[in-house]
């Protein structure tokens, strides 16, 4: 039985029944669920070849590692504006495709033409003027830029309005909705181990021997033909899922609401950012330590997803960007680490239900998992230090790569990472749309939010991570420390400051959600 809450207006909160019961959910609603999900496998694939390739490949266009973190400022920009704007209308969409499938195919549209442009920056730039060879390609990173953008403003529209339409079909109960985050969150898993292993294979070109050009080399080759795969892969599953699932029909009170909402936006000319604004100042208590929660275990995350593969390759296998040999391989080798760290996702993703009601609650859980993230952050530290004193040479002086047991334990901090992160990927977006729907606010609104808690602390760490990594010496540990520290700061407001949701006050009464 559920002790819930309702929130009435703005101010008070009043007590519901808590006599009502949570029933299963049907067979034919977690179908869907699961179709709507699998979307994310097409999305994190694209962001598993972002995350592991593209910022070694934004330093062999000419970027130098200290200003490589400013491009990813586009990301959270186009986040902090384009994820709530989206929710907001996805919320009060009247289109006879549905509320979130317009959203979701615009996304899913501009996600192609964007991995189409970063796919061919370097023939582009080439054909445009830039000269062949090592060095600065301005041209290349132009269209570099511009399809980067156009990714992460596409990635914005598609996940928000799947989210919201898990919501949807979850029908507000606040154990459907954590079982629709965690399929959610598993397929994103998906899509990493997919993502990863195509990253880390270095003869992927050969199934696309026109990849490679004279102003494309085998790397450049090999992820142009990941973005091949991607494009197919995520049309094919977006249209799979739009093509079945149908959006329930709107109760004609809420039609009346979003009529009235779109003709006040006639009048008004932002009449979104008045709606943000007041979501924003009216935010319950509970949805502003989330939010804190949320922007601390992001900047704890950031400095390492930015990083992650950069790090295996210079501090791990001591190589130097545009080398051919050890940077290379150590790039390869992180994005094995990324793959093992995502079938740990995947399995840790469909255990987060079973373990928040062994652990106590949701909160408890990602409170614990947050001083797991801490701690693996600053392992990096020591696999560093013994990466650099086992270093060896080989007879003819030529630097060779680690040992078998600094790669092993580089690899397995990979792995380790995928436990917390599971956490990171459901946890949030879990309690954002309990903690949402107890306020009678839309999903969409909320979920955007919710995403400047996230975009926020992308931003800072893309402005000043560079920067501060080259204040000490030019080398990605100082980043991750500042993770560490960040990551214990969350565990600790997670564990004593956020409340738990109605769904997990009454930890006695099974309900088949956290408890």
């Amino acid at each position: 039985m559920e002790n819930g809450t309702k929130r009435e207006g703005l101010g008070k909160l009043t007590v519901s029944s808590s006599l009502q019961v949570e029933q299963p959910l049907a067979p034919s609603k977690l179908w869907k669920i699961i179709v709507v999900a699998s979307i994310a496998a097409g999305v994190q694939f694209g962001w598993a070849l972002q995350l592991s390739l593209l910022t070694p490949y934004v330093q062999l266009l000419g970027i130098p590692h200290r200003f490589a973190s400013f491009i990813w400022l586009c990301g959270p920009i186009s986040g902090m504006i384009v994820q709530p704007v989206v929710g907001y209308y996805s919320d009060n969409c009247s289109s006879r495709f549905g509320r979130r499938r317009p959203f979701i195919a615009a996304g899913a549209a501009l996600v192609m033409i964007a991995v189409f442009l970063i796919g061919f920056a370097a023939d582009l730039g080439h054909a445009s003027g830039d000269t062949l060879g090592k060095g600065f390609k301005p041209r290349a990173i132009a269209v570099f830029v511009v399809g980067f953008w156009i990714l992460d403003v596409a990635n914005n529209m598609l996940q928000g309005p799947c989210r919201a339409l898990l919501a949807d079909l979850s029908g507000g109960k606040s154990g459907r909705m954590r079982t629709a985050n965690a399929f959610f969150s598993f397929f994103m898993a998906v899509g990493n181990i997919l993502g990863y292993a195509a990253g880390s294979y270095s003869h992927l070109f050969k199934v696309f021997p026109f990849s490679k050009t004279k102003a494309c080399d085998i790397y450049c080759a090999n992820l142009k033909s990941c973005f091949f795969i991607a494009i197919f892969l995520l049309l094919s599953l977006t249209t799979i899922a739009l093509t079945l699932v149908r959006e329930n029909e709107l109760p004609e009170k809420d039609e009346q609401e979003i009529d009235e909402k779109l003709a006040g936006a006639g009048k008004s000319k932002v009449p979104f950012f008045g709606e943000i604004f007041g979501a924003l100042k009216d935010l319950p208590r509970p949805m502003w330590i989330l939010l804190l929660v949320t922007c601390l275990n992001w900047i704890a995350w950031f400095p390492f997803f930015l990083y992650d593969t950069d790090w295996m390759a210079k501090e791990v296998f001591g190589g130097q960007v545009g080398d051919a040999r050890l940077y290379d391989l150590g790039v390869r080798a992180g994005a094995l680490g990324l793959l093992l760290q995502s079938v740990v996702l995947g399995f840790m993703s469909l255990g987060v239900e079973f373990l928040g009601k062994k652990i106590g609650g949701a909160k408890r859980l990602w409170g614990i998992l947050n001083f797991v993230l801490a701690i693996c952050l600053a392992m990096t530290i020591l696999v560093t230090k013994m990466a650099e004193k086992s270093r060896q040479h080989d007879a003819a002086g030529t630097l060779m790569g680690p040992t078998p047991g600094v790669k092993i334990g580089a690899l397995l901090l990979f792995a380790a990472l995928g436990i917390p992160l599971a956490a990171t990927f459901s946890i949030p977006f879990a309690l954002a749309s309990i903690f949402s729907s107890n306020a009678g606010s839309g999903q969409g609104l909320s979920l955007g939010v919710l995403n400047l808690a996230i975009v926020v602390p992308q931003m800072l760490v893309s402005l000043v991570g560079g920067p501060w990594d080259d204040l000490f010496g030019g080398g990605n540990l100082p980043g991750f420390v500042v993770g560490a520290v960040a990551a214990a700061a969350s565990g600790v407001l997670a564990l004593t400051m956020l409340p738990s949701p109605p769904a997990d006050a009454k930890p006695a009464v099974a309900m088949g959600g956290f408890h």
